[in-house]
């Protein structure tokens, strides 16, 4: 990125009517109202810096790549604030303005075009509530502003009649007064030199003023950028993002967005996806999924290259993208409320993106009507709560993981019509992403505490049978009230027991999934007499303690607490053993794929 001899106000406008500088799709709409374009005049004839700009040449075999937008001239804030998209010949390079849109576009609005803005206690369908201004110029004496120096005005024509005090200069006609001897015959047929008409001073200030502004737009260098001659549209994204962060900080799946908005043809991507994004966060319990992993989703299931960049949201791209929407995001949405309904909401779905491989999955075997209640699913919705726990217990999803999407897809097309869950453990066992276990590992799994998302998807193993059209709780066996220290001394328990309760209550051994109408019935009950009060026979109690991995001839008093906790770990052990299919004492080497 170079530093270019810098170029006049003129030069600049005139490429732009010749659509040789454009704006890039990237690029956020006009905004600056009239008070600030003024303030730019200002600052422009009292050669105050208005900062560089950023251009980007782009070669013209790559122009087709990306929609541009035509620079706006004339703004009205109620039927024309949308850029309109560009249809260069391709036929030369032309420059894209990176840094810079609000300050040249102000200057092309002033110079060739008008600004109409609402005007307070006016309708909004009132054909007089947005009348058409033009930018001009006071040549008769200073600006009464304090922190102006020169009068520049949105005006309507009625309004810039001349006046005692002012003779108001239509600023776009400074483009057409080439020359010095064209300004002179301006203020002679105008009157401006006549002292019989003007008094000297007034005579004197129009003379220099119009010549500073013809100065202004034709002669000085008032356009100081730098040129990026680079083709990596990456790298151009990365100098925008940092060039951006100044203010609000532009994320990278913004900039996307973006591309994919100008991109689209019948839709509008930002609305549709914001509201898409809205939408899925309501599921269930809730999520936190954005607009990041939307987009990754549309490149996967597309079975685009699956990296966050520019190269990949090309036209051709964007337009399968929008062609495939209503699909693409069915199988997106039926994959979240199969999680839902498999018990995950915002807090236990510790890595949102592990959703990915469940849309591809559900979106190229077309199980988007079957899969969440078809009983010929049922073993589907099995192998995925599985690969969901191992994967989120693993923490297979955590740093970055695009290498992880291409091999799932081969897998998927590999194993087409059922979840190829086996298939999986074993592509990536003795890898880095194994979600294979050992015995260690299961130790660390019995050591995750209430709360945690991870201790969810745990319990979510080992409560396989569980009617997910009902709502669970993580549930404390006995009781979290009672794990208090003055009702454990109340209650005569010593200090070293005392600790030792407080340290185990929160375990996994001391866990179990509830329905949440039976978690607030059982409450702060003993755990002996809620057992007893809820199931009434011995065969009943004997059931439930089985369920929940309970073995039923072990003390279940309150007393008996950590030998309760010790058995039960010994018991959960063996039962994620066998589900996780580990043996005894056999050590996984992890390798670097």
């Amino acid at each position: 990125m170079a530093y270019q001899t810098p170029i006049t106000i003129k030069t600049a406008i005139d490429n732009i009517k010749k659509r040789h500088y454009l704006l890039p799709s990237i690029q956020r709409e006009f905004v600056w109202d009239t008070d600030q374009i003024e303030t730019l005049f200002d600052s422009l004839m009292r050669d105050y810096p208005i900062s560089t700009f950023l251009f980007w040449k782009v070669d013209k075999n790559k122009i087709k790549d990306f929609q541009f937008y035509e620079f706006l001239n004339k703004y009205h804030e109620k039927d024309n604030r949308h850029n309109r998209k560009a249809e260069p010949s391709n036929e030369e390079d032309i420059i894209a303005l990176l840094d810079g849109q609000q300050r040249m576009t102000s200057m092309y609005v002033a110079l060739t075009g008008s600004y109409s803005k609402k005007m307070p206690y006016y309708r909004k369908n009132s054909s007089y509530a947005y009348p058409e201004k033009k930018l001009y110029l006071n040549l008769l004496k200073p600006s009464d502003e304090l922190e102006a120096e020169y009068d520049f005005r949105f005006l309507t024509e009625s309004e810039a009649e001349p006046s005692e005090g002012y003779y108001w200069f239509e600023c776009g006609h400074i483009l057409d007064l080439t020359d010095m001897g064209k300004i002179s015959m301006y203020m002679m047929k105008n009157k401006l030199m006549d002292t019989s008409v003007y008094t000297e001073q007034q005579s004197e200030f129009a003379i220099n003023t119009l010549n500073e502004f013809f100065n202004v737009i034709h002669q000085k260098g008032t356009i100081s950028y730098y040129l990026e001659k680079g083709e990596e549209l990456d790298k151009v994204l990365q100098i925008f993002i940092r060039i951006n962060s100044g203010g609000t900080k532009l994320s990278y799946s913004d900039l996307l967005l973006s591309i994919a908005t100008a991109q689209w043809k019948e839709k509008d991507a930002r609305e549709v996806i914001h509201e898409f994004v809205d939408s899925i966060n309501q599921i269930g319990e809730g999520f936190n999924f954005n607009k990041d992993i939307v987009l990754k989703l549309c490149l996967v299931l597309a079975d685009f290259d699956v990296k966050f960049k520019v190269d990949n949201f090309t036209k051709e791209n964007m337009m399968t993208i929008e062609k495939n929407w209503e699909k693409t995001s069915a199988a997106i949405r039926a994959s979240i409320e199969l999680i839902s309904n498999l018990g995950y909401n915002r807090d236990n779905l510790s890595a949102t993106n592990a959703i990915i491989p469940i849309a591809y999955f559900i979106y190229k075997n077309d199980f988007i009507d079957s899969i969440l209640y078809s009983g010929q699913r049922d073993s589907d919705r099995k192998a995925i709560r599985e690969w969901l726990a191992r994967v989120l217990l693993r923490g297979t999803f955590g740093g970055t993981p695009d290498s992880i999407y291409p091999v799932m897809r081969n897998i998927f097309n590999d194993n087409p019509g059922r979840f190829p869950l086996h298939e999986i453990i074993e592509h990536y066992r003795g890898r880095n992403k194994s979600i294979s276990f050992n015995e260690d590992d299961i130790e660390s799994i019995l050591d995750l505490s209430y709360g945690k998302a991870k201790t969810y998807c745990a319990l979510s193993l080992l409560y396989p049978g569980l009617n997910y059209s009902f709502k669970y709780h993580q549930d404390h066996i006995h009781p979290q009230s009672f794990f208090n220290k003055k009702v454990l001394r109340k209650n005569g328990f010593s200090e070293d027991i005392i600790d030792t309760y407080l340290n185990n209550y929160n375990s996994l051994a001391n866990l179990q999934l509830l329905q949440a109408t039976q978690n607030i019935e059982k409450s702060d009950k003993p755990f002996v007499s809620w057992l007893e009060q809820t199931y009434l026979t011995q065969a009943e109690r004997e059931s439930y303690l089985m369920q929940n991995h309970i073995t039923p001839n072990q003390s279940l008093e309150f007393s008996e607490f950590m030998n309760f906790i010790q058995i039960r770990r010994k018991t959960l052990k063996h039962k994620l053993m066998s589900l996780l299919d580990v043996k005894t004492n056999s050590y996984e080497i992890e390798l670097t794929e």
